[in-house]
C-alpha cells in the first residue's frame, strides 16, 4: 500500500495536467449520457432549481453545525430530503443521514455524500453575507455548498425521471472535520446497514470543481500533555514548569523536516489557571499527514522522542522538589491513507472490489470524472486531498471527491463561494455525469 501510494504522488506531482487519454469506451459513454433526453432534462430542471439550490444553501449555512454537535444541521437537512421521494430516508445510530433512490436493476450500490459538520465552534457567526452572486459566510462552502448542490441532483432527476441501473446511496454524514475523525464514514462502511452493499463512493466536498481527489491524504492527530506540580509563580518560583517543557519541545518539533505531501502542525495549545500560578499541565494538539502511512509513523517518533527529550530537560533545569514533569501522548484521531486505481497508474482495482455487472463501471470511476470535466470545458486535474472518501478508499472501494462548486477561504470566517448561475451548473454538470456514469444511466 505504501509504494502504491508513493507512486500515486509521484506521478500526480509529475503528470497531474498530463493524463493518459480515456478509454473510448468511457468517452462514448459520457458522449452517450449528457446526449440523452433524460440528462438534458435533468440539466433542465437543475438551471430552474438554481434559485432553490441557492436559498438551500443560505439556510443550512445558517444552522449551526460544529463538530459533534451537528443534531440541528441534520434535522434540517432531514426534513429537506424526506420531501424528494427516495427510500428508507433516516438519521443512523452515528448520525449520518441516509436516503436510498432505486436504479432499475437494484444493483451494486454507489454513494454520494457530502458532510454536515463544520470547523468552526459553537457560537460562531453564520449568518450568510450575500453581495451579487458572492455568498460569505464560515461553513458556506465547506460542505454546506456540498448539501444544497446533492438535494439539487436528487430534485433533478426526480423531475427528469432520470432511471440508473444501480441503486445510488445519498449520505449527509457526519464527523468529516477535525476531531470528528470521519466517525460518520467509519460507522457508513464499518457498522452501518449499508456496509457490505456499497461498491463505489463519490464525496462532494471542495471549492475547485476541475481537481479530481484520487488519492487520500492520511493523518494522525495526537494531544502531547506536559504536567508538573504548579505552584504560585512567586512563592514556588524555580519549580519546573510545564509551559516551559512544550516550549522547548515547540522549538525542535517545528524543525523536523519531511518529504513532499507529507506534514505536520501544532494547531491547538492551552493549559494554566491564572498569570501568576505555574501551571500543572501544558497542552496541545498535533496534526501529522502524508499520503504514506510510514512517513506518518516517522514524524509521530520524532514528535514522542522530542516530547520525553522536553520534559526531561526541564526536569534537569529547574527543582523538582515537589515533582517532576511528566509528559502523556494520546492518539485522537486516525483517517487512513489510501487510493483508487485509474489507468494512469497502470494498476486495477483489487478483486474484492469487483463484481459481475460493476467492476468496469468501478475501475473506471476516475476517467468518467476526466470525461465529464471535458465535457464541461475544464481542464481537469488529479490531486491529493483529506475527505470522507478517505474511508472507502482504504477498504479499497473505488472512490473520488469532486468540488460543489467555485469558491475560496475554506476554514476561515472569511468562507466564500460564487452562485453565478453558469459557472455552479457547469460544476454541477461534471457532478452529474460522474453520478450517471458511476451508477450507469439506464440505456
Amino acid at each position: 500500500m505504501t509504494l502504491r501510494l508513493l507512486l500515486a504522488a509521484f506521478l500526480l506531482f509529475a503528470a497531474s495536467n498530463a493524463f493518459a487519454q480515456v478509454s473510448h469506451e468511457v468517452t462514448d459513454e459520457v458522449a452517450r449520457i449528457t446526449a440523452s433526453a433524460s440528462y438534458k432534462a435533468a440539466m433542465a430542471a437543475l438551471s430552474a432549481d438554481h434559485d432553490r439550490i441557492v436559498a438551500d444553501n443560505i439556510a443550512l449555512t445558517e444552522v449551526p453545525a460544529p463538530p459533534f454537535k451537528e443534531a440541528a444541521k441534520s434535522k434540517a437537512f432531514l426534513d429537506l430530503l424526506s420531501k424528494l421521494g427516495l427510500e428508507d430516508v433516516t438519521t443512523d445510530a452515528e448520525g449520518n443521514v441516509t436516503g436510498l433512490r432505486r436504479g432499475k436493476a437494484r444493483g451494486p450500490l454507489l454513494a454520494v455524500a457530502a458532510h454536515l459538520d463544520t470547523v468552526f465552534p459553537e457560537g460562531t457567526d453564520v449568518h450568510v453575507k450575500r453581495d451579487g452572486t458572492i455568498l460569505r459566510a464560515p461553513g458556506v462552502g465547506d460542505d454546506t455548498r456540498g448539501l444544497a448542490i446533492m438535494l439539487g441532483i436528487i430534485r433533478a432527476l426526480g423531475a427528469a425521471h432520470v432511471e440508473t441501473e444501480g441503486d445510488i446511496l445519498f449520505v449527509a454524514s457526519v464527523g468529516e472535520e477535525g476531531l470528528g475523525d470521519l466517525r460518520g464514514m467509519k460507522y457508513l462502511f464499518g457498522k452501518g446497514p449499508y456496509k457490505d452493499r456499497i461498491k463505489t463512493f463519490i464525496a462532494i466536498d471542495g471549492l475547485t470543481p476541475p481537481a479530481i481527489m484520487t488519492t487520500a491524504l492520511g493523518s494522525k492527530r495526537y494531544r502531547v500533555t506536559f504536567t508538573g506540580p504548579g505552584g504560585h509563580s512567586y512563592a514556588a518560583f524555580g519549580l519546573v514548569n510545564p509551559m516551559y517543557a512544550m516550549g522547548s519541545f515547540l522549538t525542535e518539533f517545528a524543525k523536523t523536516e519531511v518529504p513532499a505531501l507529507t506534514t505536520f502542525n501544532v494547531g491547538v495549545v492551552g493549559g494554566g489557571t491564572s498569570v501568576n500560578s505555574i501551571p500543572l499541565e501544558a497542552w496541545m494538539e498535533i496534526d501529522i499527514r502524508s499520503v504514506s502511512p510510514a512517513e506518518v509513523d516517522k514524524v509521530a517518533a520524532r514528535m514522542n522522542g522530542l516530547a520525553e527529550s522536553a520534559a526531561e530537560a526541564e526536569n534537569s533545569a529547574r527543582s523538582t522538589k515537589a515533582g517532576k514533569i511528566a509528559v502523556k501522548i494520546e492518539l485522537i484521531g486516525d483517517r487512513p491513507a489510501g487510493s483508487t486505481s485509474h489507468p494512469f497508474l497502470g494498476a486495477r482495482q483489487p478483486a474484492a472490489a469487483r463484481e459481475p455487472g460493476n467492476a468496469q463501471r468501478n475501475e473506471r470511476l476516475v476517467e468518467y470524472a476526466w470525461a465529464a470535466a471535458m465535457r464541461e470545458g475544464m481542464e481537469p486535474k488529479l490531486t491529493t486531498q483529506s475527505t470522507d472518501a478517505n474511508i472507502a478508499m482504504s477498504l479499497g472501494i473505488p472512490a473520488i471527491t469532486l468540488a460543489s462548486g467555485y469558491g475560496d477561504r475554506m476554514h476561515a470566517l472569511d468562507e466564500w463561494i460564487d452562485v453565478d448561475k453558469e459557472k455552479s451548473l457547469h460544476s454541477a454538470g461534471l457532478l452529474m455525469t460522474t453520478i450517471l456514469a458511476a451508477a450507469g444511466l439506464k440505456q
